[in-house]
Formats: structure tokens, C-alpha cells, sequence
């Protein structure tokens, strides 16, 4: 079963144009994913927070609207990573090569804390979820960059910490990464799932070796070709596609 969904996903996935932004739905062990892939080699994938007078954006709506002043529109988009109560990130980010929040590397409560985590690096014409102690040790320039945490595959491998039998479920987001970074695929759960069931969906049937969870509960999705323009609170980072408006 996870093999011929595997097939079908990944075959709509390179029969995409190039720079496309693709959103399909997929079935693995009972659960019912969304999951959008961006050619990040083709593709002007980047995060945001702040407005031009330092407000969180927010909304994908307010983005949005922002973006078509200056002739532009969100493509897609999704909550990207944990934040405090007035929207300041968790961990580290960057945005337009400039470093809002420095890395945090050490255990700490809640999930974030669960590690190892890890970050979303974006550079010129590539993506990669990195775990967050290789990062430090490579030391990659990023141009956009959000943390979160925990990690949900690390180098083919579930994070240690989750579990089959887990009765913890929630509605979940996370992004994974192709191994040449030019492949970034972001899912959402239609219904709530544990960590492991999560984690296996890209692993097993993405066939994604670096994956990182970006939240749970709060999870959003903006993809309007797909019909999807997720309310809800205010949010803190997002990641998102921009192109030229239509």
C-alpha cells in the first residue's frame, strides 16, 4: 500500500512544470495528508514575520494583500515554526539574510525541546532541512531560515523518541527536503495523527530522509489553486511561495 502511493505522489511530483507549486492528497495508514511540493530550484520560496511597521503578518490573507501592492501574490504558504505569545520565534530565524533569533541547541521543554530539532535553511535555488547540531557544525549562509522541533526523519531515521502506540494526536504540519535541496515538500494532516504515524508518512511513503515538524494544533495551509485558505489565530513565522500576480 505505502508503495503505490509512494509511486502516484512522486510521479505527480516530477511530471510538474518547472516552478510549479502542486498540492494532492494522499491516504497512508488511515490517515488523510495534503501534501504540497515547491521546486525550490525554480520556485521564490521564502519566510516572513514582521510587516514594514514590525507587526506579525499574522494571516496568509494580510500577506497576501500586501504582496499585491507590489504586483505580486502568495502561491502557497504555511505556518512555519514555533513562537512565543507576542509572535517572536522559538528559534532562530532568518529573513532576507538578516538574523532576526539566534539558534537554540540545548533540550528544553515542549516540542521544540524534544531533541534533536532542526531548521528549514532556504538558500539561492535550493531548500534543506538541516538537524539543528549539523547545522552548527556546517555553518550554511541561509537567505530565509526557520527552527522547530523535533525533527521527524534524521538521515532516514524516525526521530528515537516517537512511538507506534502514542495516543498523543493532533492535527500536524512539518516540511521535508529532497537530497540535492531542490524538492520541498510541505504536508498537513486532515485529521490528527501521532508523531510516529507523521514521521513514517515521509519517510516510508515520500521517501524523505531529512523531515522537520513546524507545529501542531495551529497548523495552517494558504493554497488557494487548491482551494485552501486556512482562519485561525495569529500566527508567527510563515514560509511561503511568492510569484508574479496573474
Amino acid at each position: 500500500m505505502r508503495g503505490r502511493i509512494a509511486a502516484a505522489l512522486l510521479g505527480l511530483m516530477v511530471a510538474a512544470p518547472a516552478g510549479a507549486v502542486t498540492c494532492e492528497g494522499a491516504e497512508d495508514a488511515g490517515n488523510r495528508y495534503t501534501v504540497c511540493t515547491v521546486d525550490a530550484a525554480q520556485e521564490t520560496l521564502r519566510t516572513f514575520l514582521y510587516d514594514p511597521e514590525g507587526v506579525p503578518w499574522g494571516q496568509f490573507g494580510t500577506l497576501d494583500a500586501a504582496l499585491s501592492e507590489d504586483g505580486k501574490r502568495l502561491a502557497f504558504a504555511m505556518n512555519a515554526g514555533m513562537y512565543h505569545e507576542d509572535r517572536d520565534p522559538v528559534g532562530y530565524y532568518v529573513e532576507d539574510g538578516e538574523e532576526a533569533m539566534q539558534v537554540v541547541s540545548n533540550a528544553g521543554p515542549g516540542n521544540f525541546g524534544l531533541l534533536p530539532n532542526g531548521l528549514l535553511c532556504i538558500r539561492d535555488d535550493r531548500a534543506d532541512v538541516i538537524e539543528t547540531r549539523a547545522f552548527l557544525r556546517r555553518k550554511p549562509e541561509c537567505d530565509y531560515a526557520t527552527q522547530s522541533g523535533p525533527m521527524l526523519v534524521i538521515d532516514g531515521a524516525l526521530h528515537p523518541r516517537f512511538f507506534a502506540d502514542s495516543d498523543s494526536r493532533y492535527v500536524r504540519n512539518g516540511v521535508g527536503t529532497s537530497d540535492d535541496g531542490t524538492r520541498a515538500v510541505f504536508v498537513i494532516s486532515e485529521n490528527a495523527v501521532t508523531f510516529h504515524d507523521f514521521a513514517s508518512f515521509f519517510r516510508d511513503t515520500l521517501e524523505i530522509d531529512q523531515a522537520l515538524f513546524l507545529d501542531g494544533n495551529v497548523s495552517r495551509l494558504y493554497a488557494p489553486e487548491a482551494g485552501r485558505r486556512d482562519l485561525g489565530r495569529t500566527l508567527g513565522p510563515i514560509v511561503g511561495v511568492v510569484e508574479e500576480a496573474q
